[in-house]
């Protein structure tokens, strides 16, 4: 049942059944032939034709939507009989930005396990866009990111909201301001996260939206890192504000006019594969 379920689905996702057929592994004609099918046992047409292309109509959403929860509720269903009929160890994988691993995933974990004291826990920490992509292929069952990812086969629930500052030498000028327009950072060199990292993300989106084209002198990996080049004198970066935020002496940190200065923190997990039952318990607790 949940292959007929699948295709009307991946259909209404492409509305266009070359492409669609493709990736149902079917021939096209086929999949033509059952949409019509469907459309004459309906009543009804579900696409609008304009020339070679599928436009979902109204009827179509309607159907669409009812359909993505006829298929979660099997695919949840068929993970619980699984469940009662082949019990195994409680444990969550679970992936996290670098940064979050002193304070929000311990905590989650606290939290997780006074519920639950037979969960067990695998852990990855990764730059975002390599946990988005274990969980998205089925390594990870969940991940908690930031800023939240673009790609459609991933849920989202946001946990928290961080300001970010801009981190500058104790020495450099600018630590004479308590406030700085980012469209003033145009000449300044800056220490950042590689690409695939979240705060990398964020400043490039900064910088876009502030018209700077950056100039970047050091790539790390660590949040910790950059803060100490920024006390060495190489540069100045964005940091999120945290709990256990660490400024090494020579740093100062000023607020951000002018652009976004924050980012969101959330929790991901793949949009149409169910969640084992230790990680539901994991994902309902947290926020």
């Amino acid at each position: 049942m949940r292959d007929e379920v699948r295709w009307f689905v991946v259909l209404a996702d492409e509305e266009n059944a070359t492409a669609a057929a493709a990736q149902l592994h079917m021939p096209q004609p086929t999949l033509s032939r059952k949409l019509g099918r469907l459309e004459r046992q309906l009543g009804t047409r579900l696409f609008d034709r304009i020339g070679r292309r599928l436009v979902l109509n109204d009827a179509g959403r309607i159907y669409a939507e009812h359909l993505r929860r006829a298929d979660a509720e099997l695919a949840a269903g068929e993970q619980r009989v699984r469940e009662l009929g082949t019990p195994a160890d409680r444990v969550v994988r679970l992936g996290f930005l670098h940064s979050f691993g002193t304070w929000l995933v311990p905590q989650l974990i606290q939290q997780a396990r006074a519920a639950d004291p037979a969960l067990r826990f695998d852990l990855v920490q990764d730059a975002a866009e390599t946990i988005s992509g274990l969980v998205l292929d089925g390594s990870l069952d969940l991940g908690i990111v930031s800023p939240r990812p673009a790609a459609s086969g991933l849920r989202w629930r946001r946990l928290l909201r961080q300001d970010v500052h801009l981190a500058v030498p104790a020495a450099s000028p600018l630590a004479r301001e308590t406030t700085i327009d980012f469209a003033q950072l145009a000449d300044v060199e800056f220490v950042a996260m590689g690409r695939g990292f979240g705060m990398r993300q964020l400043l490039d989106e900064a910088c876009a939206a502030a018209g700077v084209e950056p100039r970047i002198s050091v790539e790390c990996q660590e949040l910790d890192t950059v803060a100490g080049l920024v006390a060495a004198g190489i540069g100045v970066a964005l940091l999120p504000d945290s709990p256990n935020t660490r400024v090494p002496p020579g740093v100062v940190l000023l607020g951000i006019r002018g652009v976004d200065a924050a980012r969101e923190v959330g929790l991901v997990w793949a949009r149409d594969r169910a969640l084992p039952e230790p990680a539901r318990r994991v994902r309902d607790l947290a926020g």
